[in-house]
């Protein structure tokens, strides 16, 4: 008893420094915009000058120049993130928008020119943040520049003391269809009247530091030496889409979110126990750590918490049990065996590992893809998705795996089975006076005698979803249809036709008009405002409803990234799994794996279209995390099939025998699995915030139809090609035996 306590004890102290690490660990956490309000904003990276091609080191540049002007914001940890060719800036808890959007935008890229106006030096020559406010001769302040590159500096001032012409210009942010030094030239020196700066004389190469002089005040040149300073911009900032969320949606976003999480976490703790007693317990202790452990690693690393990672977060504790309830099942099916309760534990655990590895794995490759390739709240979501898959190893594979064993091994419960695991010690048969399993699931279920019936449904219903989809197509967001959201909050009553009116005469088109919950409102426009435009729409909802508006803005560049990225990830993600699981089991698998998976897509978007549900960036997402999730199951399935056929010493095996026994062993674990994630997707939907419900009702149509999936058509197609591959060499017996020798008929008394 000392033994299981000791166990005990230290099983409640991981537990209580997990709780412990926790709160403070939410508390710090940082937040993304959708919770706290915030900006966000993407930028095109386009080079100075046309000739130039944007590559990494410019792409690097911009993103250092970038994280250091966001300091004069007073943003202590944006979210800046480099996308191929692009730049997304989030600054969470910012009040003002057009601040914002102002002080990124100024390029503050500093250029030397001849007054002819062509190109002599960029800001390369200058020393980092070597800008400082100094006074001239007569007490007038000027900018000190500290040069960096001498020697470029003096070949440049060296080619213009002999030009005819023997002045430099310095500009900023020169914009060669605009600007000239010959129209320039009487404002030069004036900030607020012209982008050039200054223009002096050069008589001779030189390299010592730069003065630049003008008619600048105080002020304006303390401003000037902080934008400076901030950084010169190596390339100019295209803005091609962006978006706002004030704080209190945030606020309500993250409430209700949270309240799902902890609603859906303690249904699944209750399911638990409910049925595996004390091992329940125990991986419910484990679900905590878990949790822990998975929000650890993501404040380390220093991850921004947006609605769809914590969605993540959530979705992967259910995924999490999975590895203990495989573990659980295959326990219990031991014991039916005649095991004892510790040979069964460890049986149990070692039988289990290959499907938890297999899966998890599977999971993992597909949240590598969407991370690569995702953009924003995408790439959060995969972030956490990679974090959580992790965590299962380490704590529902490793640590509670590790300690149900050792408490098993005390020997305390061995008679106590019912207790430890829900096991009845009636359903356990004793070896030792030759008694045989009595206990079987669905013993009576044929899964394989109906297949066929199975894949003609699944062909039939794959045909109606193409039809569906050709038909009335997909309800695309404005994420793919490019344009303009504007969510409003409003005490008032938006009238549709009213609204819609207003916003026509305004000259913007919209084609959507959604009432949430709570006095919030949808609106979408198919025109890409500009920031004039945004300003008249928040003006017009705030003179007349006394609302806000959020203005999500989405151009054509970025939906066609996003397009071209879903389409790669797809396919990408296909191919990963092929080549996977064709290297872990045969090439047979992969193809009935890729057929299931593309049946359970297919009926999801199929709903969405039936439903009118809107298809946004996070729908991908979704999707994704879908075949990763039905790839698990499917796995464990196949790992149980590829199990009793290795077990089955003929040469010529029953295959319809080995699947159907096969499905018999894991449907009660694909009922629980699939139960344990439905239950917080099922409270996201019902209790968390209305921005990604679209997100959890694709996870709940994906993982019911991939759950029926894997048992009626991944399995029947592999039964289909194996049959067909390995075809019955019996041939059937004839109703009517004919016999080479005719017997005679034997009549009593006469021959008899």
């Amino acid at each position: 008893m000392k033994k299981l306590w000791s166990k005990i004890l230290l099983l409640l102290a991981v537990f209580a420094v997990a709780v412990i690490i926790l709160f403070p660990v939410l508390k710090e956490m940082k937040l993304g915009m959708d919770l706290q309000g915030g900006f966000e904003v993407l930028y095109n990276i386009e080079p100075l000058d046309e000739d130039e091609e944007v590559d990494d080191d410019m792409v690097n540049a911009t993103y250092n120049t970038l994280t250091k002007r966001i300091d004069v914001l007073g943003v202590l940890e944006p979210n800046i993130s480099i996308e191929g060719k692009q730049i997304r800036v989030g600054l969470a808890g910012i009040d003002n928008a057009d601040e914002a959007r102002e002080v990124l935008s100024q390029t503050a890229s500093l250029t030397f020119r001849d007054t002819n106006d062509n190109l002599l030096m960029t800001s390369d020559v200058l020393q980092s943040g070597g800008a400082r406010v100094s006074e001239d001769e007569s007490g007038k302040p000027v900018v000190a520049l500290s040069v960096k590159d001498r020697d470029a500096f003096y070949k440049a001032t060296k080619q213009v003391s002999e030009m005819e012409d023997n002045r430099i210009v310095i500009w900023l942010d020169f914009n060669k269809a605009t600007d000239s030094f010959k129209t320039e030239e009487a404002n030069c020196g004036s900030l607020n009247d012209s982008r050039c700066l200054s223009v002096a004389t050069v008589s001779q190469g030189f390299s010592s530091d730069v003065i630049i002089e003008g008619n600048f005040e105080e002020e304006e040149v303390q401003n000037l030496v902080d934008l400076i300073n901030s950084g010169s911009m190596p390339a100019k900032l295209v803005e091609v889409s962006s978006e706002s969320v004030e704080a209190s949606f945030g606020a309500n976003s993250l409430d209700k979110t949270v309240t799902a999480g902890i609603v859906g976490v303690s249904l699944i703790c209750l399911l638990l126990i409910g049925l595996y007693r004390v091992a329940g317990l125990i991986a419910s202790f484990g679900v905590v750590i878990y949790a822990a452990l998975t929000f650890f690693i993501f404040w380390l690393i220093g991850g921004t918490l947006t609605l769809p990672g914590i969605a993540a977060a959530i979705i992967g504790i259910g995924m999490a049990v999975d590895a203990n309830v495989i573990s659980f099942s295959r326990i219990k099916e031991e014991l039916y065996e005649g095991k004892s309760l510790t040979l069964a534990t460890k049986l149990g655990n070692k039988n289990s590992l290959s499907s938890i590895m297999d899966g998890n794995l599977t999971t993992l490759i597909v949240a590598i893809i969407l991370f690569i390739f995702g953009q924003s709240s995408v790439k959060g979501f995969a972030t956490m998705l990679i974090i959580t898959i992790f965590s299962t190893l380490l704590i529902m594979v490793g640590f509670t795996r590790w300690i149900t064993r050792k408490i098993v091994e005390t020997g305390v419960f061995e008679d106590k089975v019912k207790l430890f695991i829900g096991v009845n010690p009636k359903d356990i048969p004793n070896v030792n006076k030759k008694e045989k399993r009595t206990k079987y699931f669905y013993k009576n279920v044929d899964f394989v005698s109906r297949r066929k019936i199975f894949l003609s449904i699944a062909v039939i219903i794959a045909i109606c979803g193409f039809i569906s989809l050709g038909v009335r197509g997909l309800n695309l967001g404005v994420d793919f249809k490019g344009g303009t959201a504007i969510t409003v909050q409003t005490d008032e009553s938006l009238k549709e036709k009213a609204v819609t009116k207003d916003i026509k005469d305004m000259g913007f088109d919209v084609y959507d008009f959604e009432v949430g919950n709570a006095g919030a409102y949808t609106i979408k426009i198919s025109d890409t405002l500009n920031k004039s435009e945004e300003n008249d729409i928040k003006t017009y909802f705030s003179d007349n409803y006394e609302a806000t508006a959020d203005i999500g803005v989405i151009s054509d560049v970025v939906k066609n990234n996003l397009i071209k990225n879903a389409i790669v990830s797809l396919i990408l993600a296909s191919l990963a799994i092929v080549i996977y699981i064709s290297l872990r089991f045969k090439f047979s698998y992969a193809v009935s794996s890729i057929l299931a998976l593309l049946l359970n897509v297919i009926v999801t978007m199929a709903l969405f279209c039936i439903f009118e549900l809107e298809v946004s960036s996070i729908f991908i997402a979704a999707i994704l995390s879908i075949i990763g999730y039905s790839v698990n199951d499917i796995i464990i399935t196949f790992d149980r099939i590829r199990e009793n056929i290795n077990k089955n010493k003929k040469k010529n095996p029953d295959y319809k025998e080995i699947v159907n026994e096969s499905l018999r062993e894991v449907f009660n674990r694909s009922i629980i699995t699939n139960v344990t994630t439905l239950i917080p997707i099922v409270a996201l939907i019902f209790l968390g915030a209305h921005d990604i419900i679209n997100f959890n009702l694709a996870l709940l149509f994906g993982i019911v139809t991939g759950t029926l999936s894997s048992i009626f058509v991944a399995s029947q197609i592999w039964l289909e090609i194996v049959k067909r591959r390995n075809p019955d060499k019996e041939k059937k017996k004839p109703k009517y035996e004919i016999k080479d020798e005719v017997d005679e008929l034997t009549i009593k008394g006469i021959n008899s």
